[in-house]
This record gives structure tokens, sequence and C-alpha cells, in this order.
């Protein structure tokens, strides 16, 4: 297998592989939107509940497109300082706050046109699964693992369809399991993985979201109809 023939299949897959490791109350957080498709089918087969985990980068205000820090939601917000960048152009967190308070109010505004203020899944005590569709540079997911590990999961599992090997490597540490499908060694892109990458619109996303919120929350067995 080289290639995966769209995100839904790359979930049923990595969901193949998650089962086998009978991993105790799991709970599933999808990166929007890329993410959601995939987190799906995993959060399905395994009976889980299905949450986002929405991450903000927080840029230097001189250099915007440069992370000093990411917000990561939650039950509760956390910011994740990089403190090698803060150190490289003078920052103090305390300078940065007001900017990481501006992307945790665009946080606050996707939950709600995703979730209709749904409250977020608890994580404390439970194995958290951490999905997205591939990693490319692995900063904001590295930043979102972080947060996660000062919420006290009893385990937390990192499960991607692709990622560069090195990333793969690096994100190990963070997690005490790591579940990814591919990794080349040689990495260009997410999509060249995938024969369908497409754009997923907000309401396919919200459409997902509310398939797994049925399931949870009634009796029997509600699929997604694609």
């Amino acid at each position: 297998m080289d290639e995966f023939e769209d995100r839904s299949s790359a979930g049923r897959l990595l969901a193949a592989k998650l089962a086998r490791l009978n991993l105790p109350d799991p709970v599933v957080l999808a990166l929007p939107r890329g993410g959601v498709p995939v987190g799906f089918e995993i959060a399905q087969a395994l009976n889980a509940p299905l949450d986002l985990l929405l991450v903000r980068k927080v840029g230097v205000p001189s250099q915007p497109e440069l992370a000093a820090a990411a917000v990561v939601d939650g039950e509760r917000a956390d910011i994740v300082f990089n403190d090698e960048v803060m150190s490289l152009v003078g920052l103090t967190r305390e300078a940065l706050e007001p900017f990481a308070s501006r992307e945790l109010e665009e946080i606050e505004r996707r939950r709600e046109i995703y979730l209709s203020n749904r409250e977020s899944v608890s994580t404390s005590g439970h194995t958290v699964i951490v999905v997205d569709d591939g990693i490319a540079t692995g900063t904001t997911m590295q930043a979102a693992l972080k947060a996660l590990a000062r919420r006290r999961p009893m385990r937390l599992v990192l499960a991607v369809p692709v990622a560069p090997a090195d990333r793969v490597r690096s994100l190990s540490a963070l997690v005490d399991h790591v579940v990814c499908l591919l990794t080349p060694d040689s990495f260009f892109g997410i999509g060249e993985y995938y024969r369908d990458f497409h754009q997923l619109s907000d309401s396919e996303v919200i459409a997902y979201l509310d398939a797994s919120h049925a399931r949870t929350s009634q009796s029997g067995d509600i699929r997604f109809l694609r």
C-alpha cells in the first residue's frame, strides 16, 4: 500500500490497527478539517466519542508566520509557548498573551460553528487518540500533544495515516503509542498519498460530528450516510 482511496478508508485502516491494541476508555480528538473523516471511522469502530481538537498558531507580531506559541482548545484552553522563538525575537509570555487571547476567541467561534456549543469531551482518565489526515512539519501536532499531556490522560495515542519517518520519531517521545500506516523517508505533501484529497467543507465536518454525536447519544448503531 502506497496511497489511500480517501480519508474515510484511511480511517478504517487505522481503526483496525487501533482495535488490536484494546485501548481502555478511548476518546477520539480530530484536528479539523481533514482529520474529522479519519477520526469518525476510528470513533465508530472503537465505540468512542468524537470531539474536535482546535489548535491555533500564535505568530510573532512582526512576523505572523513565525510561531511563538499555540493555543489548544479543550475542557480548558492551553497555551504552549515556543521559548526558543520567543527568546530569539525578545518576546515575553506577558507580551504574547493578548495575541493568544485573540486566537482563543477564534477557536471558540469555530467550536460554536462546528459543535453548536456542545460541551467538550472529557479527556482526564481516558485513552486519548489524537487524529489527523497526515502530518507534514508536525509543529501544530507537537503543540497539541504537549497541551493534552497536561490534562492527565490515562494514555495518549497519536494516529495518522501518513507522516515523514523523522516526524514520527520526534513525536513518539510525546505519546505512549503511535500508529502511522505510511512513513516515507521522501515526503512532499500529505495529498500525494490520497486519490481523493478534496478540501472538506464546514457542512461535511458538521455532518460527521452530528452523526457521531447521535451514535453516542442513542442506543443502536448510527452510521454516516455518504
